[in-house]
């Protein structure tokens, strides 16, 4: 409710990085608080990690990919939503590390992810990589890790034990 109730991180250029197993509200609370973000008079786009890897390379190919980056710096804060779902590409992770260190300092980014960071070797092509983009990403940061069980499978436990 602290991030949700004050602008202050993303004047700082702060970010926060969601963490937990699937199914916990991770995506729920990505999309809340940017949505009160933009209550608060904010500017936020929520992306599919994916999505926007995709977009980060055809743009890279097309030798856009400064003038997408500095496109998307209108927006105080990115979301990346599902970061883990990044495939393992130099070409997709270096477009990736590339967003993170052009925002770094400057804007916003709120991440979610079903890895903890001792696993993005899993996301990055190369370790060096991923310390990089971890050291930038938490720098200026707000951690949360989720420790609970699946909504989704609470919900399906409950209605199975109903009928």
């Amino acid at each position: 409710m602290q991030l949700a109730d004050d602008t202050a991180w993303l004047e700082r250029a702060g970010n926060c990085l969601i963490f937990g197993p699937s199914g916990v509200g991770k995506t729920h609370l990505a999309a809340g608080l940017a949505r009160r973000m933009v209550e608060l008079g904010m500017r936020a786009k929520f992306f599919a990690a994916n999505a926007l890897v995709q977009d980060l390379q055809y743009a890279k190919l097309q030798l856009q990919l400064p003038a997408l980056l500095k496109k998307l710096d209108r927006f105080d804060l990115l979301v990346l939503d599902d970061l883990g779902y990044v495939k393992k590409s130099e070409a997709e992770t270096s477009v990736l590390f590339e967003l993170i260190a052009y925002r770094y300092e400057r804007k916003s980014l709120l991440i979610t992810a079903n890895q903890p960071f001792s696993q993005w070797d899993s996301i990055f092509s190369d370790s060096m990589m991923t310390v990089a983009a971890v050291d930038r990403l938490v720098h200026h940061a707000v951690i949360l890790e989720i420790k609970s069980d699946s909504y989704r499978r609470q919900v399906a436990t409950a209605r199975s034990h109903s009928t």
